[in-house]
């Protein structure tokens, strides 16, 4: 019991100590150093991109727009003008993997049948396929955009004219008309269509596929008072075919007509050759 008692007053003792000194440690311990302050980085502010239409986007200051395709157009065919771009002479040296696709559209054609008519399975025709197919086309031109309706399944198109640039091509939504981005180059509309979607759905011409990298650049004028308008198209797809693909086509000015509304429903294609089962071959 003595023994039990002489240790409890020692510790008892130890942690009156204990109170009694740590003040004075605490006293004599230094002074922690105060954490450095965090560096100044100067981050530069990037204005928020202005939608096309708006207000203040378009009354920003512009030089003058050289010509103005506001109005209906319709392709220009006397040239006769076989397949849906420049013709098979214009088709450059396809890649292996293409050239199996150009080859078996004309085995098909042969034999009286349609190959890989996706366009008519309802599926979206894009860029250039609605640039040059018998369908008129809609244009209104603002200062910061040209707005492009397609009577053919009304798709529609958009020129960017207020001097953005391509959407980087980890974040952009592709589709099958591309974005395209124009500027002036005198009396010419310079415009840059990229970041198309890569879809086995995708054609520039009968058996010719394209890929995700295609690109083409068309050089748009206004021509024979302003009743012609003349696209010279330039197409690269280095997964497809090799060098340029080139061409010009041209509209005519219409005003007696506005483009309807159409839709593309497969149920009511069935009459059509390049829809039957009989002759499509996939």
């Amino acid at each position: 019991m003595t023994r039990l008692y002489i240790r409890g007053a020692s510790t008892a003792a130890l942690f009156a100590f204990g109170l009694w000194i740590a003040p004075v440690v605490a006293a004599q311990a230094p002074a922690a150093a105060p954490a450095p302050a965090a560096p100044q980085v100067d981050t530069p502010s990037v204005p928020p991109t202005l939608s096309a239409l708006a207000p203040d986007n378009l009354a920003k200051p512009r030089p003058p727009a050289p010509f103005n395709l506001t109005g209906n157009w319709f392709i220009d065919n006397s040239g006769r003008i076989q397949g849906w771009l420049f013709g098979p002479d214009a088709i450059p040296k396809l890649k292996p993997e293409a050239q199996k696709h150009r080859d078996a559209y004309l085995a098909a054609i042969k034999e009286g049948k349609v190959y890989r008519d996706d366009i008519g399975q309802c599926w979206p025709a894009g860029v250039p396929i609605i640039m040059t197919r018998v369908w008129p086309i809609a244009m209104i031109q603002l200062p910061t955009a040209i707005y492009m309706v397609s009577e053919f399944m009304n798709s529609m198109r958009v020129i960017y004219l207020d001097g953005r640039s391509h959407t980087d091509p980890d974040v952009v939504v592709r589709t099958f008309n591309g974005e395209s981005i124009g500027r002036w180059d005198g009396d010419t509309l310079v415009v840059d269509t990229r970041n198309f979607i890569d879809d086995p759905h995708r054609w520039v011409d009968q058996g010719v596929p394209a890929s995700g990298d295609l690109r083409i650049v068309e050089r748009i004028r206004l021509i024979n008072d302003g009743k012609t308008l003349e696209i010279g198209m330039t197409l690269t797809d280095p997964k497809n075919w090799e060098g340029e693909y080139k061409g010009t086509r041209r509209w005519n000015r219409v005003n007696d007509i506005d483009i309807q509304e159409v839709e593309c429903l497969p149920d009511l294609n069935e009459h059509l050759q390049s829809t039957s089962s009989g002759v499509h071959v996939r």
